[in-house]
């Protein structure tokens, strides 16, 4: 099931592009996710001495060099390291933007204070970001309606149109069936006013424009209902967490016998992007290198625009900073729909870190629909630097949707799924998907 097929109908293409800004080494990581070098997948706080290396990423945002006072009290040094340009090489009208949508400070579990939040943020190189503490849930004491309107407040004066974009958001939380971010509601629920992901769903639909994001999916048992689908909640229900932490969510649970959280989420009739997010509970929002984030091309940094790049499903998950990712199959970009029953599909694909990861192989694996895992049906090698040009057969009879996931062929996933199976190496990046629609 999960071997690639022969390559039918192929033509790989890679053009190069050799004239752009540098980027922090890349940390290796041996199959336990132990850091060897570099920057690793654990956060270097808990390395010895403490020390972590702060990746700035520039673009609209500063990439100022001051540090925080929770960096500093970690005795790390704050550097800034571009990444790859903004531009995608594929299309035309946005603009790649860093982002980090899930945040955490005292006012639910977190260490920081909320007045550090969004100015740590931008400092470290993101041009959007959110805030979302928990609601309260029954072991967790969440927002209070005063702190709610103080996220606003704090919100509102980080927004700096067209350079950042500051965002309030919540945490719904249930301890069983799993955590849903929210975005873009005047108000926010806890369990005494959702008590279930069907009840939640509900609440969003009174709020047009309310946008949702299922969380660290899997982590909790219940796994919202088991991704029970709810076609009123489909269009707001924007995001999947496929990095979160350190964390990539490909194969969560699959050694308990539970199917991966994408395939359980996707094959149930969701239509969700993928992204990725650090989750952070800390005091140095924003400046770790290797948690998950996300990219969102936006035509132009503001909070409509985020908005409605993240309803379009415009967006990629990474945990590596200074990533470009700008895919599209036969035109459509990913998370739009290809009007095809069967037929061949011509994918290209923009990838690029800048000039230290100039020429570094990288793979990517063409994720089609399976029963417990992805079925991968080609693997592309390509690399950093480069559009790769490649063509699939693709049949809506063998499900309706297909995401591209982006590895280092050099690295184990220290979470691996099926002996054998093409994504046992260290997953990079998360395309949105794109789905099949006659």
């Amino acid at each position: 099931m999960s071997e690639p097929h022969p390559h039918r109908c192929h033509h790989h293409h890679h053009e190069r592009d050799d004239h752009e800004s540098g980027q922090l080494p890349y940390g290796q990581i041996d199959p336990a996710g132990h850091p060897t070098g570099g920057l690793g997948r654990r956060s270097m706080l808990a390395a010895a001495g403490g020390l972590l290396m702060l990746a700035a990423v520039p673009g609209t945002a500063r990439a100022g060099t001051a540090m925080t006072a929770g960096a500093a009290s970690a005795g790390a040094p704050a550097m800034a390291a571009p990444g790859a340009s903004r531009a995608s090489r594929i299309s035309q009208g946005t603009t790649l933007v860093h982002a980090d949508l899930h945040n955490h400070t005292v006012m639910s579990d977190g260490d920081g204070s909320a007045d550090d939040a969004f100015a740590s943020m931008r400092e470290a190189g993101l041009d959007v970001a959110a805030l979302t503490d928990h609601a309260t849930m029954f072991a967790i004491s969440g927002l209070s309606r005063s702190e709610w309107r103080t996220t606003g407040a704090l919100a509102n004066a980080a927004d700096d149109p067209g350079q950042f974009t500051a965002i309030r958001g919540f945490e719904w939380s249930h301890p069983l069936q799993g955590h849903i971010n929210v975005w873009n509601t005047s108000d926010f629920a806890d369990l005494l006013r959702a008590g279930s992901p069907g009840s939640l769903y509900r609440w969003l639909a009174g709020r047009p424009g309310g946008l949702a994001s299922f969380n660290h999916p899997g982590r909790e048992i219940g796994r919202f209902d088991n991704f029970s689908y709810d076609a009123s909640a489909r269009q707001q229900l924007v995001g999947l967490e496929m990095f979160n932490r350190t964390d990539d969510y490909l194969f969560e649970g699959w050694s308990s016998w539970v199917a991966s959280p994408l395939v359980a989420c996707l094959n149930a009739g969701w239509r969700p992007g993928l992204t990725g997010v650090t989750d952070e509970h800390g005091t140095s929002w924003g400046f770790h290198e290797g948690k998950g984030r996300s990219g969102l091309w936006v035509a132009e940094n503001t909070r409509a625009a985020v908005f409605e790049a993240m309803a379009a499903r415009r967006c990629f998950a990474t945990r590596v900073s200074g990533l470009r990712l700008d895919a599209a199959a036969n035109g459509v970009r990913m998370g739009g729909v290809i009007g095809l029953v069967a037929g061949d599909v011509r994918f290209r694909v923009d990838l690029d870190r800048g000039a230290v990861w100039d020429g570094k192989p990288l793979r990517i694996q063409v994720l089609r629909p399976g029963t417990s895992v992805p079925t991968v049906v080609d693997v592309v090698d390509t690399v950093s630097g480069s559009v790769a040009d490649f063509t699939v057969p693709l049949d809506v009879a063998d499900g309706d949707w297909v995401v591209l996931r982006v590895s280092d062929p050099e690295l184990a996933n220290p979470t691996p799924g099926p002996s054998g199976h093409p994504c046992n190496d260290f997953g990079v990046a998360y395309s949105s998907p794109w789905w099949l629609q006659p």
